[in-house]
């Protein structure tokens, strides 16, 4: 790529967004993954769902809200609405991970990606969450509740809802998925109650009640959200939290104990605490867990999760502070030369030969096993202003910019220190 001379790095950064957009019957409907044009294709050509929130959200801003409208249209077109017949069809109201323009002699159609078609045949849980909030954040820019209000809108959303608030094999308030499920769609040990999901459930549910037209079955559903936001948040705050206090708590708990009032719940072990998180928790400081299980529980770092929970309310305000301060107590590690790391710390040796298969493309320090990638900037800025700590998501874009459009926007940055 070849910057135009004396073009500010916000020009440049709205060309290459324009030169993404997909057009679809001469409409802008989303944007390409990626807009290199000497990268091999593979599945950069099409528009993810989660990819295109970023995108959407500038668009919003920009007042460009003709493609934003057209891509929601067209993704609740494509949603899985037919009865599932056997276990190799997408579940219904699912939505696709991703779509593309093909065309045939009878013209254009969206073709989309349930995962079906993905490296490793991973389920896209997360696409059906960022769609509710993308949904809310239209209609907050725009004001037009009537696309929500729609009836198609609001079988969509009785749809998403159904998957996400029915019957499991489960006994826990948190959404139960595969690994894979979310951004992190290759193995990396996430299966079970993944921060990610977890944290776009919340405001994902918080969303669709906004949304639901308050007649006899949206009743019913805003009953079922509040029944489970209640529970949802207290699970969340009390038992995927760490910092130094609760850490001295689990080096004391007592394990194999059994009852309603025990409270080391999830049988964890302390002997399952890392020897780098002893060493890593700050004094003043403290951040969701990644997943927590029957006798497990991830105490790596996942930015994403910990950024949008500040982002939609789920952690409470000295919680909300506290990871931020933790980010910069910690920030040699997780913003380093390149804001940010997508998990602290990367799995390695025989951990990353169980976890990940062997999986080269995620090697440690490289992709989604301890990667950097610059997407986050959004969410880290919005979780800074939010709580007024406006200086560290300045400082984090200042590092960015010195370097994003010589190193020609790229997707995500290797090393341990993102040089």
């Amino acid at each position: 790529m070849i910057a135009i001379a004396n073009e500010t790095i916000e020009q440049q950064a709205n060309r290459l967004l324009e030169k993404s957009i997909i057009y679809y019957q001469q409409k802008p409907v989303g944007a390409v993954a990626a807009a290199d044009s000497e990268r091999e294709a593979l599945n950069y050509d099409q528009c993810f769902i989660r990819d295109f929130i970023p995108a959407a959200l500038v668009f919003l801003i920009q007042g460009k809200t003709d493609i934003v409208n057209n891509f929601l249209l067209e993704t609740v077109g494509l949603q899985k609405k037919k009865r599932r017949v056997d276990c190799y069809e997408p579940p219904t109201g699912l939505m696709p991970a991703s779509f593309k323009v093909e065309s045939s002699e009878n013209g254009q159609y969206l073709h989309a990606d349930f995962g079906d078609k993905a490296i490793g045949r991973v389920t896209p849980i997360d696409s059906c969450l960022w769609w509710i909030i993308l949904l809310r954040a239209y209609t907050k820019a725009t004001g037009d509740r009537e696309l929500a209000h729609s009836d198609n809108f609001q079988e969509a959303l009785a749809f998403i809802l159904e998957i996400c608030l029915g019957p499991q094999f489960e006994m826990t308030p948190t959404l139960l998925v595969p690994d894979g499920a979310c951004m992190i769609d290759r193995p990396m040990g996430l299966s079970g109650h993944p921060l990610e999901i977890q944290s776009l459930f919340y405001i994902a549910l918080r969303a669709a009640r906004e949304m639901l037209v308050r007649n006899t079955e949206g009743e019913v559903l805003i009953d079922k959200i509040n029944n489970r936001l209640g529970s949802l948040v207290y699970h969340l705050r009390d038992y995927y939290w760490l910092d130094l206090k609760k850490l001295n708590q689990i080096h004391r708990y007592q394990s194999e104990q059994f009852g309603e009032s025990v409270v080391n719940k999830f049988n964890i072990y302390p002997e399952s605490i890392p020897y780098w998180l002893t060493e890593w928790i700050p004094d003043h400081g403290g951040y969701l867990a990644g997943n927590l299980g029957p006798g497990k529980m991830d105490f790596r770092f996942f930015s994403l999760g910990n950024l949008v929970s500040i982002m939609g309310s789920l952690t409470t305000e000295d919680q909300s502070l506290d990871i931020l301060k933790l980010i910069e107590q910690r920030w040699s590690d997780l913003i380093s030369q390149m804001p940010m790391k997508l998990c602290y710390p990367a799995i390695s040796g025989l951990e990353w030969r169980i976890v990940t298969g062997c999986d080269p493309k995620n090697t440690p320090w490289s992709y989604h096993n301890g990667g950097s990638w610059p997407v986050l900037l959004w969410m880290m800025m919005a979780a800074c202003q939010k709580m007024g700590r406006s200086d560290l998501g300045d400082r984090a874009m200042a590092i960015a910019e010195l370097r994003l459009a010589q190193d020609d926007w790229a997707e995500y940055y290797d090393g341990k220190t993102a040089v």
